[in-house]
């Protein structure tokens, strides 16, 4: 059998290649062990739902098992803090939302990660718009009757989920757009402010659409408006607060992909694609419409603009509402 003996050329070629692979990018064969999204909150609720299906068909585009991990507490920033203190090679991921990002960091004396910096925003996924209802008994069936009878008694009550949540931070940002006396009515969750409401025992609740579907179709609450700038697939004949003429009144509770501060831009161009890829599918956008949310793929650049913008407009608002977790 023949010798091989290389020639100049040759060799220069090999040790060209040799110097080509040493320089290749730590993350070229990114991901070669499984990934987590960490969910900060409990099982069962729309973050969760959303976070398993991008996490089942994500699994199948990336070549590795991805897996959700729940983290809930502290406003979110339980998991926020294991997500900001990561290793920044693609294998932590959170579902992000509005909470974590734009209302759990401000509600802390001493906030635990800069929510604009702190992360990589990857990929936006869409959002569910929050929706401002009434008690039957109140008699009130309309956004302008509401905000005319809070101005005519000088107060109203309006309940949320709890003391930091996104109910009571809009209910805040209501009453600082519209001049008007809103009084927080904090509970221990949607169901408890719900038996309230159905009671009259405060006339407004604020929350995300999702889980009051069923008592606006059965009449026991009125729902006044959402805060979006489109009408919910839930329930497309309520008008949207930009239809009542209120722009700055616009918050969703939105989601998104992130990761730890400084991921490879590989990493996160692939995932951005992944999940754009994802969200068109038209299944997904079934499922997705189902829970109230509205699929709307972006780029890096236009979720990390939308991140700022939400850090904003509500660290102000929870910081002059003086509102602690």
């Amino acid at each position: 059998m023949p010798i091989f003996r290389p020639t100049r050329r040759t060799a220069l070629q090999f040790l060209a290649a040799g110097a080509a692979a040493a320089t290749l990018p730590a993350f070229a064969q990114w991901p070669d062990r499984p990934i987590k999204i960490i969910v900060t909150f409990p099982p069962g609720g729309s973050s969760d739902v959303l976070a398993r299906l991008m996490a089942e068909q994500l699994t199948k585009k990336l070549g590795q098992p991805v897996v959700v991990d729940n983290k809930p507490g502290a406003g979110g920033t339980i998991g926020g803090v294991q997500v900001a203190t990561s290793a920044p090679d693609g294998y932590t991921l959170m579902l992000s939302n509005t909470t974590p990002i734009a209302l759990g960091p401000f509600t802390l004396d001493k906030p635990p990660y800069d929510p604009a910096t702190g992360f990589s925003h990857i990929a936006y996924l869409g959002a569910a718009p929050l929706v401002i209802m009434a008690s039957k008994p109140s008699g009130i069936k309309t956004f302008a009757e509401f905000e005319a009878l809070a101005r005519k008694d000088g107060r109203i009550d309006f309940g949320s989920g709890g003391p930091g949540s996104i109910g009571h931070i809009y209910g805040e940002l209501l009453r600082k757009t519209t001049g008007t006396n809103l009084v927080h009515v904090p509970y221990r969750g949607g169901a408890p402010m719900t038996t309230d409401l159905i009671a009259n025992t405060i006339p407004i609740g604020i929350d995300v659409i999702t889980s009051y579907v069923p008592f606006f179709k059965s009449g026991q609450l009125v729902p006044l408006a959402v805060t979006s700038t489109q009408r919910s697939p839930l329930m497309p004949d309520v008008l949207t607060i930009v239809e009542l003429k209120q722009p700055k009144l616009v918050l969703e509770n939105f989601f998104g992909l992130s990761g730890p501060a400084k991921l490879p831009a590989d990493v996160v161009t692939r995932l951005n694609t992944a999940c754009n890829e994802v969200l068109v599918m038209p299944e997904i956008q079934k499922k997705l419409n189902d829970l109230g949310i509205v699929a709307k793929p972006e780029t890096v650049g236009m979720f990390n603009d939308f991140v700022k913008e939400q850090v904003s407009v509500l660290g102000p608002t929870i910081k002059g509402a003086g509102i602690k977790l």
